[in-house]
């Protein structure tokens, strides 16, 4: 893969205040694909794993003519009623199929999952007819093909399934194997770094006094990262002193594909991940128009990209879903996305001001959307609370119950 360049993050000169769209556009379009491919990994590995080629079908789905019920096997259409068939000895079972011809104007017993016979192509539901006597009964009329699933109906051999860039599901191992792909190319696991920064900020487990907190983000920024399907490297967490946050960066530099910081990335005395990056990497500030968010650094330190989150765990959670995860995604060897949102009525009454977008913890409740009590960026209460995000673009709004809103739930994201 090729290396990213040193200003892939650079914005024009001159710029101060940066649209979500925009922001997210100018981002899409700097990255690539930074990690390797893995060869034929078995399909019990490669849940949650990226498509590195295209697959094609070795074979159809269906391979065979089959019934899609049990009944009887004829040849088709049925047309002049009542009327009677003979019916011949033997029968086709799933996994034992008939292997002779079925003559003409005669019928079979069939089961669900069979191979047509040769001379049949219609089936007819045992509870539509009756047998007496040898002979298969009929008095309803029957399209040729009925109950009849062909061969290559879902999917032709050769036929290409799934495409390179696709992140691997169940379902979609389950298409792979059902054609008989038994291991397939994947993209290797980004390696995202985890760091957290700040004097006020302890571990979990740590003592602590009344003027400092417990570190709320490295574990939710982990978690994220691990069930995003990627390799997590967790990074600490360091004083805000500039040597500490240099030795950080460099261990991260050579450990990771991608390093998540959160806290130090503004213009304070202390906002020593930001000094860093200037020093020694290259670095765009970007204030974007979104809240909460700002600022987001985001920033090259010997060859690997840096995101730079905000230090309140609201914040930091918004700008790690709305650009981080599509970053992720597409160093990875997948996809840029936007997360899908739905159009839904809101249960809350809101003035919005101009000039920001908007992001608020929200979730659905007898189908409308609820948003949680506070806007504030440290409420970490309204996170577990919510389901997902209501987005309001940078535009003034009133809204009221029952104005649409554009909900979007975490599951977009990826989570």
């Amino acid at each position: 893969m090729k290396p990213l360049r040193n200003d892939c993050f650079a914005l024009p000169p001159g710029v101060n205040w940066t649209p979500v769209d925009e922001a997210l556009e100018r981002l899409r379009s700097r990255l690539h694909p930074v990690v390797g491919v893995e060869r034929a990994v078995p399909l019990s590995q490669v849940n949650g794993r990226i498509l590195a080629s295209d697959v094609c079908a070795p074979r159809a789905h269906p391979p065979s003519n089959n019934s899609a019920v049990d009944g009887y096997a004829l040849a088709g259409p049925i047309t002049d009623v009542p009327c009677a068939l003979p019916l011949i000895d033997g029968r086709s079972a799933a996994g034992e199929p008939y292997t002779g011809q079925v003559p003409e104007g005669h019928a079979i017993r069939i089961l669900t999952g069979a191979v047509i016979p040769a001379g049949t192509d219609t089936v007819v539901l045992e509870e539509d007819c009756e047998v007496k006597d040898g002979q298969l009964h009929l008095n309803g009329t029957l399209k040729a093909g009925a109950n009849a699933r062909k061969a290559g109906e879902d999917i032709q051999a050769q036929e290409r399934i799934l495409t390179a860039a696709t992140r691997l599901t169940p379902t979609q191992i389950s298409v792979l194997a059902s054609v008989g792909v038994d291991s397939v190319d994947v993209f290797k696991r980004l390696r995202v770094g985890v760091l957290s920064t700040g004097d006020e900020v302890k571990p979990v487990g740590s003592a602590v006094t009344d003027w400092q907190i417990y570190d709320a983000n490295r574990p939710m920024l982990s978690a994220m990262v691990t069930q995003l399907g990627y390799q997590l490297v967790d990074l600490g967490h360091v004083l805000d002193r500039a040597e500490d946050v240099k030795e950080a960066l460099e261990r991260g530099a050579e450990q990771c594909d991608l390093i998540l910081t959160s806290g130090g990335v503004s213009a304070g005395d202390e906002d020593h991940v930001s000094k860093t990056l200037k020093a020694h990497g290259e670095i765009s500030n970007w204030r974007i128009a979104i809240k909460p968010g700002r600022p987001l650094a985001l920033a090259m330190f010997q060859g690997t990209p840096v995101v730079g989150l905000p230090g309140n765990p609201v914040a930091a959670w918004v700008c790690a879903l709305r650009f981080g995860a599509p970053a992720m995604a597409l160093l990875a060897g997948g996809e840029w996305f936007e997360p899908r949102g739905y159009v839904m009525p809101a249960s809350f009454s809101k003035n919005k001001k101009p000039g920001r977008s908007e992001m608020l913890r929200a979730r659905v409740r007898d189908g409308q959307v609820e948003v949680f009590s506070s806007e504030g960026s440290g409420r970490v209460t309204g996170l577990a609370w919510s389901e997902g995000l209501v987005e309001l673009d940078e535009s003034a709004r009133q809204i009221e119950p029952g104005t649409p809103v554009r909900f979007i739930p975490y599951s977009s994201f990826g989570l």
